[in-house]
């Protein structure tokens, strides 16, 4: 069935949510119609865009890494020189602004990796508001570092403990806070996922990373890329760097999904490798889920990526074949994480380091006078201790 209404994407989206929600959901999606469109909260946001986080970042091309995989001209959108080492300050900046012009006083917000839960902690320090951050316990055991930083900015960072101890169970905490605290509360949503109108605000607050990145292209290589590639969570860093390119045919749009220990073997985070069309968090997507829509467990040696729904908005690219998705294995991270490091001199975030070992994997899949933009969205400092425990490194 087809579905027009504005707060799909195509067949994808919605607000699938309880009635209590209905009216803070519909406040925010009059609060963010408006003041998105207000030139003083524009000049606000640039001003701590540019200021504070330190955009625009840098477009490098990896020309070491081309070589070792003997592939095209890879260009890397370097959101890892952002402040907080991810993209995810964009949002959370765009976000705590918006809920502190509309009154709000508190935040709460869910994190897998630790970068969106940091750069809500952050922006909450800067912007005098009060912080509080839902983090399952299997990922604040691998990202304790981001959550030592989180506290040392003055967020309450609660241990969620109920099922996966992951990022899915962490959002169900935030929405269960929200629900409760509506009134002061705004929840600061980490990716272009849940109900309308979060995806869409999520893509407007990310699209500064494909508009800065088209315009360093042309000038950079003078062309536009033969393709985009981003890793694929929930979908912010893959829709933020795809959208201007959208509408432009000849830009093969690439999401990589995380295949974990492989999807035979069903521990993986690949929701187009063997998920289905349903609703979690208040949205109809695609997601891993069983024959009687039970939400199945998800795997990936990195922490951002294991989340078993993906961005309605991916879901409708998908579906229309604009967009292109693929998976890699935890062991295929691991070998490009240790090549990438040693010939660019970047040490890439995990989630990141996906999209870089579908590069190495396909290589030949390109010309090498292809252009290739890979989104580097976040650095790997926090993935360290992870790495150590399955490799020794000096």
């Amino acid at each position: 069935m087809k579905r027009n209404h504005r707060k799909y994407f195509g067949n994808f989206g919605g607000a699938f949510v309880p009635e209590l929600l209905m009216a803070p959901l519909n406040e925010l999606d009059e609060g963010r119609k408006y003041f998105l469109n207000l030139p003083s909260f524009k000049k606000q946001l640039q001003d701590l865009l540019e200021n504070f986080a330190g955009r625009p970042t840098s477009l490098t091309a990896a020309t070491s890494f081309s070589k070792a995989i003997k592939g095209p001209r890879i260009f890397l959108k370097r959101e890892d020189l952002l402040h907080t080492g991810a993209h995810k300050i964009n949002n959370a900046l765009g976000q705590c602004l918006l809920a502190k012009e509309m009154g709000k006083t508190r935040i709460v917000a869910e994190t897998g990796a630790g970068q969106h839960g940091l750069a809500t902690a952050t922006t909450c320090a800067k912007l005098g508001l009060e912080c509080h951050i839902y983090m399952g316990e299997v990922d604040i055991q691998r990202q304790l570092v981001n959550v030592q930083k989180m506290r040392l900015l003055g967020a309450s960072v609660h241990s969620v403990s109920s099922g996966d101890k992951t990022l899915k169970e962490a959002v169900n905490e935030s929405m269960r806070d929200w629900a409760h605290h509506y009134e002061t509360t705004h929840y600061c949503l980490g990716s272009a996922l849940g109900p309308y109108p979060y995806p869409q605000m999520v893509i407007d607050f990310h699209k500064i990373i494909g508009i800065e990145a088209k315009r360093q292209l042309k000038k950079m290589a003078g062309q536009d890329p033969s393709a985009v590639v981003a890793c694929v969570g929930g979908g912010s860093n893959a829709m933020g760097i795809f959208h201007p390119f959208i509408k432009d045919n000849q830009v093969a749009l690439i999401g990589v999904e995380a295949g974990g220990r492989g999807i035979k073997a069903n521990e993986h985070a690949a929701r187009f490798q063997g998920g289905s069309p349903g609703v979690l968090h208040g949205s109809y997507t695609y997601l891993l889920q069983d024959k009687w829509g039970q939400i199945q467990h998800t795997h990936s040696i990195s922490a951002g990526l294991d989340y078993p729904a993906i961005s309605p908005a991916l879901s409708d690219l998908y579906e229309k074949k604009r967009a292109h998705f693929f998976a890699v294995e935890d062991h295929e991270v691991i070998e490009t994480f240790d090549l990438f490091s040693k010939t660019e001199g970047i040490i890439p975030a995990l989630e990141s380091t996906h999209a870089l070992a579908y590069m190495k994997r396909e290589a030949k899949r390109f010309k090498k006078t292809d252009v290739v933009l890979v989104n580097l969205s976040g650095r790997g400092d926090k993935d360290l201790e992870t790495l150590f425990k399955l490799r020794k490194y000096v």
